[in-house]
């Protein structure tokens, strides 16, 4: 198990790319592993074909731990066994592999294997739709002529099943069901993340503090980019003027940083969120930053992010109000000592000049502090000062 960030010490295997004799290139991913930081795919360190894998899908290691082995020694297109089926160890199980016509093991997922083995199937009498010709979970159970009865748990296929379809690396593109019915075993990475967030619920004193900002400076220039780089730039330019706030605490030890190295939340839809970080964010404009925020949460959601590049955060936004959050009480991303929450611009009548009142795009800021670093007094200032720069932003 590889190093995925200084404060991270174990991680759990979501899915295997390659199957035991499958030839790898150098750098070609061959196992996705989730923390409860990313969930990213580890590429391989030589090229040579798989000769063991030790920790199966779902199991949670600690970092160091051997995952597989890969015979550097054998060469492409030499074949790994005799032909016919072959006994091969898989994560401390021995099983049978079916050959396809270039000695490499079809890529059948675990769950369609499973299903097949409880309904005394031979895959091989089952044409395979997928890519290489692979049995898919359609094809069997088009096959078995039992569709219907399959989609629900019951004693022969257990609820965890589909869960385990879900995160197979050769997943087909399947239409959501219209209604979950019956438990659901939570996701890796979901199990990952609520993890945290009670950690943190049960590490810090959190407070939070709102404030209503006039986006109207923004909404004049910011064309066709979001608010959020710009809200970024304010928040940037706020830290600079209370330090505190750009911050971590582990233990008793409170460390101010000089850099602001910038945590975006990126929803990933079902699969959950991740915090993406734009290192040195305080030499970036808001062209900059746009930029960067875009890059990362593209990459975040093909996950192709790599371990750095969701540690090391002083500082996270969080912007729920893309999907139309009016207020928030966000959790903190420990160890930082406060999170700010973006939410929806919605025009609404204010009060301008002493005595009018005129329509106005509006928002609140909403943010989540540790009261063990900070106080309410200063928590208050930071978000006025974020306020300023946001209405008073000029280009």
């Amino acid at each position: 198990m590889p190093q995925m960030g200084v404060s991270v010490a174990e991680g759990t295997i979501v899915a295997w790319r390659k199957r035991v004799g499958d030839w790898i290139e150098a750098d070609e991913p061959i196992v996705e592993i989730s923390t409860d930081k990313v969930e990213t795919e580890i590429p391989s360190p030589a090229s040579g074909r798989v000769a063991e894998i030790l920790v199966e899908v779902g199991e949670t290691v600690d970092v160091g731990v051997l995952l597989a082995r890969i015979d550097s020694d054998a060469r492409p297109g030499e074949a790994h066994v005799d032909e016919g089926p072959a006994s091969e160890v898989i994560g401390h199980r021995s099983e049978v592999i079916e050959k396809d016509g270039n000695g490499h093991a079809p890529p059948i997922s675990p769950v369609v294997r499973r299903m097949a083995d409880e309904h005394g199937v031979d895959l091989s009498q089952v044409e395979g739709s997928g890519r290489r010709g692979r049995v898919t979970k359609k094809d069997l159970l088009a096959f078995l002529g039992d569709k219907p009865d399959t989609q629900h748990p019951t004693p022969e296929t257990p609820a965890a099943e589909p869960a385990l379809h879900s995160e197979s690396p050769y997943r087909e593109e399947e239409p959501a069901p219209a209604a979950a019915t019956g438990s659901q075993e939570l996701s890796v990475m979901r199990r990952q993340i609520g993890a945290h967030m009670v950690r943190s619920l049960q590490t810090a004193a959190h407070c939070t503090t709102v404030v209503e900002a006039d986006m109207s400076a923004i909404e004049a220039a910011r064309g066709k980019l979001s608010y959020l780089p710009f809200v970024a730039r304010a928040t940037i330019a706020a830290l600079r003027e209370y330090p505190m706030l750009n911050a971590t605490l582990e233990g008793d030890r409170l460390t101010v940083h000089d850099e602001v190295n910038l945590g975006i939340a990126v929803s990933l839809g079902e699969d959950g969120l991740i915090v993406p970080v734009v290192k040195n964010a305080h030499e970036l404009s808001h062209e900059g930053l746009a930029t960067r925020i875009k890059d990362l949460a593209v990459r975040a959601r093909s996950k192709k992010l790599t371990p750095d590049e969701v540690s090391g955060g002083t500082f996270t936004i969080t912007n729920p109000g893309a999907f139309g959050a009016l207020l928030a009480t966000p959790i903190i991303n420990q160890p930082q000592v406060a999170i700010l929450d973006l939410e929806a611009v919605t025009k609404r009548p204010v009060v301008v000049n002493g005595d009018s009142i005129a329509i106005r795009p509006m928002t609140y800021l909403c943010m989540s502090w540790d009261h063990r670093a900070l106080d309410g007094a200063v928590a208050a200032q930071f978000l006025s000062a974020v306020r300023r720069h946001i209405e008073g932003f000029d280009g």
